[in-house]
């Protein structure tokens, strides 16, 4: 569900009368899983996989008229902040056939925030696995850096005026504990890990001199279309009836989510000299899901376009929130046109972008959106 990374690009976008320093990066930098990808995963799954699904039409048919390696029919959100702050396409990592002085993208699809060798021990690792987890995305930014600059002074001076989005992560790892055959309650008792390794990778970039990290909760994973088709035989007290959603799956993304802003919260109060970013995904798509018809979608909300339980590729994909478990390119743009709250706020907490009654509603310590 891409459709929720566009709320970061409005908020960094921000018009009006918001009295704000002004917002210029020289680069960005993202680490991720499907929601970010924009090629890494094709790059390492053809050595492996004959055929690549993300590699073939109709992926990328809507802006990019070819399949480019994300999981869209378009962009995502790190092109639309490229392009907001006149920089390149973020190029992936691992095509090492480009120019990464502007940004690289870490992201790798099905990525977790927790390291290989702990699905490995605890026997939950399946053939979809790939060792790309977040240590792996940072060390690659770490191998990358000696190229960018080279004194300890110039490197901090060039993190600082970059942008970082980290994750979102998490949804994965709890994904691969339940194929693995955790249960919902054993899986809870691993959020603290995942949250302290999120936040750990966010005090290492700050260490590294960043001034400015995103840190997303995850989306409502109840509403996933391919949790639901898996979950078919599940009594009807299980699932939310307002949205049709699995309510024991969106609790869960609603603790992580929780306990990540508590971290981040944390992070704040000890990094004072640094904007902290948390954006709210879920309820911000819970409230297109709840409502689609006031976005112009179908009132189907939770079915797929392409690659839904019949493989049928839907003839109006521009009224269709959903590709594959993905919101399409016209969610993207849709979203990219929703007026903003025009009100700035000065607090000690990090940022918060949430949604609420078809504005974002947002806070900043430092006022500078």
């Amino acid at each position: 569900m891409r459709l929720l990374l566009l709320f970061l690009f409005l908020v960094l976008s921000c018009r009006g009368n918001c009295k704000r320093d002004s917002l210029s990066f020289t680069s960005i930098f993202s680490f991720g899983d499907s929601y970010a990808d924009t090629g890494n995963l094709v790059v390492l799954a053809t050595t492996v996989w004959k055929d690549v699904w993300v590699a073939m039409p109709p992926y990328g048919e809507t802006f990019f008229h070819h399949s480019t390696g994300r999981w869209s029919d378009g962009r995502f959100v790190l092109d639309f902040l490229a392009q907001k702050f006149s920089l390149p396409l973020v190029p992936p990592y691992l095509a090492h056939n480009s120019s990464f002085k502007q940004g690289a993208n870490f992201a790798v699809s099905g990525a977790t925030a927790l390291d290989f060798s702990f699905f490995v021990n605890n026997n939950l690792s399946n053939p979809f696995m790939f060792n790309r987890s977040l240590s792996i995305q940072l060390g690659w930014f770490a191998d990358l850096k000696p190229s960018l600059c080279k004194s300890y002074e110039e490197c901090q001076e060039y993190v600082s005026t970059s942008l970082f989005i980290l994750g979102e992560f998490g949804v994965n790892d709890y994904s691969f504990m339940k194929f693995g055959g955790k249960t919902l309650e054993q899986v809870y008792g691993y959020v603290p890990m995942v949250i302290e390794t999120i936040s750990a990778a966010a005090e290492s970039l700050i260490k590294q001199g960043a001034k400015t990290v995103v840190i997303p909760g995850i989306l409502p994973d109840g509403c996933i279309p391919a949790n639901l088709v898996q979950n078919t035989s599940r009594p009807k007290e299980d699932y939310e009836p307002e949205t049709g959603c699995l309510k024991d799956l969106n609790d869960l993304s609603r603790h992580h989510n929780s306990e990540l802003l508590k971290a981040v919260k944390q992070l704040q109060q000890k990094n004072s000299h640094v904007r902290l970013i948390y954006a709210d995904y879920y309820h911000a798509i819970m409230n297109i899901i709840r409502t689609p018809h006031h976005f112009g979608f179908i009132d189907t909300p939770l079915r797929a376009c392409c690659g839904n339980a019949s493989n049928q590729y839907c003839h109006t994909p521009n009224q269709a929130i959903i590709r594959d478990g993905q919101p399409r390119h016209a969610c993207t743009l849709y979203c990219t046109h929703v007026r903003l709250n025009k009100q700035c706020h000065r607090t000690d907490n990090p940022q918060i972008i949430s949604h609420n009654k078809g504005s974002i509603v947002h806070t900043s310590r430092k006022g500078w959106l």
